[in-house]
């Protein structure tokens, strides 16, 4: 099915659950590769999700009334921090991650950010390989995430 119809806003608290499936479907592959407090970070539970939707600016893509994909960011001075993009497997290579990042970035801009970061793990090649396609490049910065390598990104607007 090609991509239509998508929207593209913020997230309202009533959807925490809603956000909370979009990333337990997401990541549900990764579960075995991730270290258990790497994933219960990586997909809080639905308080979680409360709680990042009052401490984050949280989109979702929503077709026909149903959220595909979300993500979230926070904005300190002129430098913005990506984090939470999820897409349904259903949803993968359609567009609606394209849209999501490029609407978070927009947001980001809006804030006066002129450097966004981001991080992943080794696990999520393929979001590696999507994230460097939209002009994003390793930093070189490598921390501890639970036992696993955070490999951190950057871009600049």
């Amino acid at each position: 099915m090609p991509l239509s119809g998508v929207e593209i806003r913020a997230a309202s608290e009533t959807e925490a659950s809603a956000v909370w499936h979009c990333l337990t479907q997401a990541f549900a592959a990764y579960c075995t590769a991730y270290t258990p407090g790497a994933f219960a970070d990586t997909v809080p539970d639905v308080e979680g999700i409360r709680a990042r939707l009052r401490e984050m600016h949280v989109l979702v893509a929503s077709i026909s009334g149903t959220i595909v994909g979300t993500v979230s960011a926070t904005s300190r001075a002129k430098q913005g921090h990506v984090r939470g993009m999820a897409v349904l497997p259903e949803w993968h290579g359609r567009g609606v991650a394209a849209k999501l990042l490029a609407a978070i970035e927009d947001w980001l801009g809006s804030r006066g950010c002129t450097q966004v970061t981001l991080d992943t793990t080794l696990p999520l090649r393929t979001a590696m390989k999507f994230y460097e396609k939209h002009g994003y490049r390793r930093s070189g910065s490598v921390s501890d995430f639970y036992g696993m390598p955070l490999i951190e990104y950057v871009k600049q607007l």
